[in-house]
């Protein structure tokens, strides 16, 4: 049987990093105060704290096993390795499924933010789009990361600048939060959704130089960096909107209307645009890499593992995410499964954190302990979530496991060749 085809080594450790900051300042920080701060009131920043040291867990346990196991795939390799089969698969699947689902999420608030009237057709156009750009490698994704998160990152420092200058003359005075104590933790789920983009990393691990050292650098390097600003983000939005800052879709949007700066509100419109179009590259290129690594292993239909054209990417397996994902737009309002891709991801890093946990030598950064906090940690988050997403999310887990076992049991019946 011959050796599956390589993917190339192209990304240094500051591509690697732009990739995972991208992935984590996308849309998800246009979107997710509102529902956090609807359930946390003034303890948001106490849920931004939780979801961010859940996080900082999941970082370090995802940085040393990638760089033991330097790879495409991410927790889908970890788990297959560390603790068999069968972990592997879910975290494999629950990644590709959950992460599907963000990626029409993602694309839809692009095409509401462009043109509200022609959402749908919007968001297939960037699917496409962006699916073309993966198409020409992985040196061309991380070069418009790079851009994107550079329109980003204005963008997140004029609405922090809109909210310290003040509220607007005809503003209405911010009220008092409803939320409270019982809605930290499910604010924090919530929450992790905006973290989780340093996954794209380790699923990027059979493309970086040098990743024993630049995987564990890029990665602590962007959390530290989205941590920050969304702490700051959170005061400022908090101090700025009150209680108003529970009930919209579009908090940022929102901040700078209320603020002296109401007038240059379409620079936040466009920097919104920026950020899910950064986003939706990353994931794409992620989901596409853990269905190719699935396919390497028989787990997914193995065409979806052809490696190929001149800039070696895995062809058949981003096309693939690109028709799902063209698909649940075209079918299923997506907005709402911020909490069913939270679920999946939490229990896509509860096996990371394991994983971690039975790995022969830790480095310092990641002692054995931290990793059995971080698998608590996924797990209580994940089982605070809304009932709606815990329970869609779990029915979808389940049926991986059972078409996977209903295959295994189809081969063993199988004459041998």
């Amino acid at each position: 049987m011959s050796e599956p085809q390589q993917l190339q080594r192209r990304l240094g450790t500051f591509d690697a990093t732009a990739i995972g900051l991208g992935s984590m300042l996308g849309a998800g920080v246009f979107v997710v105060f509102a529902p956090a701060a609807a359930l946390a009131g003034n303890l948001l920043v106490l849920s931004v704290a939780v979801a961010g040291a859940v996080a900082y867990c999941n970082a370090v346990a995802s940085a040393a096993l990638a760089a033991r196991y330097p790879t495409s795939g991410g927790t889908y390799v970890y788990g297959r390795k560390q603790l068999g089969e069968w972990p592997g698969f879910l975290a494999g699947w629950g990644f590709v499924t959950g992460k599907s689902a963000s990626c029409a999420a993602m694309a839809l608030t692009f095409g509401s933010y462009v043109a509200r009237d022609y959402a749908v057709p919007v968001a297939v156009a960037a699917v496409v789009a962006l699916t073309g750009v993966n198409l020409l490698g992985i040196t061309r994704t991380a070069l418009l990361t790079r851009i994107l998160l550079c329109i980003v990152l204005a963008t997140l420092v004029f609405v922090g600048a809109a909210a310290v200058l003040g509220p607007h003359p005809a503003a209405e005075p911010a009220g008092v939060y409803s939320g409270g104590a019982e809605g930290v933790l499910p604010a924090a789920g919530l929450m992790f959704f905006a973290f989780a983009g340093y996954a794209r990393i380790a699923t990027l691990g059979e493309e970086v130089r040098d990743p024993a050292r630049a995987i564990p650098r890029a990665i602590l390097a962007a959390l530290a960096a989205a941590f920050a600003i969304y702490l700051l983000l959170a005061l400022l939005l908090q101090a700025h909107l009150g209680e108003r800052l529970g009930s919209t879709t579009t908090p940022l949007l929102d901040a700078v209307l209320a603020s002296r700066l109401a007038a240059a509100a379409p620079l936040v419109q466009a920097g919104a645009a920026a950020a899910c179009l950064g986003a939706l590259l990353a994931l794409i290129t992620g989901v596409g890499r853990t269905t190719l690594a699935m396919a390497r292993e028989r787990d997914l239909p193995g065409p979806l593992a052809r490696v190929g054209g001149a800039h070696t990417v895995p062809f058949v397996a981003e096309l693939a995410v690109a028709a799902v994902v063209i698909l649940l737009l075209l079918t299923t309002n997506v907005m709402t499964v911020v909490g069913f891709s939270s679920f999946g991801v939490l229990v896509y890093y509860a096996i990371a954190n394991a994983s971690a946990f039975t790995l022969a030598a830790h480095p310092g950064y990641a002692p054995r302990w931290l990793n059995a906090a971080g698998f608590l940690g996924c797990v209580v988050l994940a089982f605070t979530l809304p009932p709606a997403s815990v329970l869609t999310m779990s029915a979808v887990l389940a049926a991986g496991v059972a078409g996977r076992w209903l295959v295994l049991r189809f081969r063993q019946h199988q004459p041998r060749q």
